[in-house]
C-alpha cells in the first residue's frame, strides 16, 4: 500500500506526478507545414489514377498480386507524388516507360522507386535549365589584320589616340612608300 494521497498533485510534496490530461504545454511541430502542402500530403491517390497506373504496368485489377493489393501500394505511390514532386501524369508516364524496358510487371511499387527517382531528377534538371538565362552568343571574332600598313595609316590619318612608339621605322617607310600617309601627317602625329 502506498502512503500517497489518492489525487496526485504537483503542489503536494510527497507526489511529483502530474495528471497528463491537464498538461497545458503543447509541443511544437517539428517542421512547419504549409496549408497546401498538408492538403496534398493528405490527399490520397484516387482509384482512377491507381487504376491507370496498374493499366500502364500491364496488371489486371481483377487478379492483382499481393504486393499491389490494399493501402500500402497506394501510400507508396502517394510518396512519389509528395516526396519526389512528381505529378500523377508523370508517375504514369514513368511507369509506362519502365514497362517498355522490362517485359515483366514490377514486383510491387518499390521496384519502380529507381525509375521514379530518375524521373524526379530529370524534372529538377529540366526546371534548372529553363530558369537559366540563355547565354549571349559570343562576340564575333575580330578579323585578323592582314594589311598592317593600311591599318596603321588609318590610325595616323584619323584623330584617334595612337602612341608615338606604336609605329616603327619600318612601318613608317612602308606607309610612305605605298602613299597611304604623307610625311607632314606623320610629323603632326609625332612619328619621326
Amino acid at each position: 500500500m502506498s502512503d500517497f494521497p489518492d489525487e496526485p498533485c504537483p503542489e503536494n510534496a510527497e507526489s511529483r506526478v502530474r495528471i497528463s490530461d491537464t498538461n497545458p504545454v503543447r509541443e511544437p511541430l517539428r517542421k512547419p507545414v504549409k496549408e497546401e502542402e498538408g492538403a496534398q500530403a493528405r490527399a490520397a491517390i484516387s482509384d482512377e489514377v491507381f487504376g491507370e497506373l496498374l493499366a500502364a504496368l500491364g496488371l489486371d485489377p481483377a487478379a492483382l498480386p499481393g504486393w499491389w493489393q490494399g493501402w500500402p501500394p497506394r501510400l507508396h505511390v502517394q510518396r512519389w507524388r509528395h516526396e519526389l514532386g512528381l505529378t500523377e501524369a508523370e508517375i504514369i508516364e514513368t511507369a509506362e516507360a519502365s514497362r517498355q524496358e522490362h517485359p515483366e510487371p514490377p514486383d510491387g511499387p518499390k521496384a519502380l522507386d529507381r525509375a521514379m527517382q530518375r524521373a524526379a531528377q530529370r524534372k529538377v534538371e529540366d526546371a534548372g535549365r529553363k530558369r537559366r538565362t540563355p547565354k549571349t552568343p559570343p562576340a564575333p571574332a575580330a578579323k585578323p589584320i592582314t594589311d598592317l600598313p593600311a591599318f596603321y595609316a588609318d590610325l595616323v590619318n584619323s584623330d584617334r589616340y595612337s602612341p608615338v612608339s606604336a609605329i616603327s621605322n619600318t612601318m613608317r617607310d612602308a606607309m610612305l612608300a605605298r602613299g597611304l600617309v604623307t610625311a607632314e601627317r606623320l610629323r603632326e602625329r609625332g612619328v619621326r
